[in-house]
């Protein structure tokens, strides 16, 4: 080996060292600080084993809230009726009613000669 290979390598060494002074030290698990004493945890433990959870969801929530309206029947039945009636502003495709007209300024015969040439296989006129 050469000298400087032999200095690269002892001050690499010497930086690890170096590294590892500066670590940090293993202090231990951290002394809990309660005011509560054992049997008030372990009462408060019961209750809340005994109560609902306030994280249910789905079947697991219990029977659903009433909810108070302020709109009467009549006028969400009414409602109802007019939104039944009016066109689906979601419809796509077949359910979406008729198709506006559009108006193109490319002549029917050219429309058919470049579908004819699609079809045989002929390169499109551009």
């Amino acid at each position: 080996m050469t000298a400087s290979k032999i200095l690269s390598a002892v001050a690499v060494a010497l930086m690890a060292v170096a590294g590892a002074a500066h670590a940090e030290t293993y202090e231990g698990v951290h002394q809990l600080t309660s005011a509560a004493s054992r049997a008030d945890v372990a009462g408060q433990a019961v209750a809340a084993a005994h109560s609902a959870n306030p994280y249910a969801t789905g079947a697991n929530a219990g029977p659903a809230r009433v909810f108070v309206s302020s709109t009467s029947r009549d006028a969400v039945r009414a409602e109802a009726a007019v939104a039944a009636r009016s066109a689906d502003p979601y419809a796509e495709g077949a359910s979406s009613g008729v198709a506006p007209i559009v108006a193109s300024t490319v002549d029917r015969a050219t429309v058919r000669a470049a579908a004819r040439a699609a079809a045989r296989g002929d390169a499109l006129p551009l």
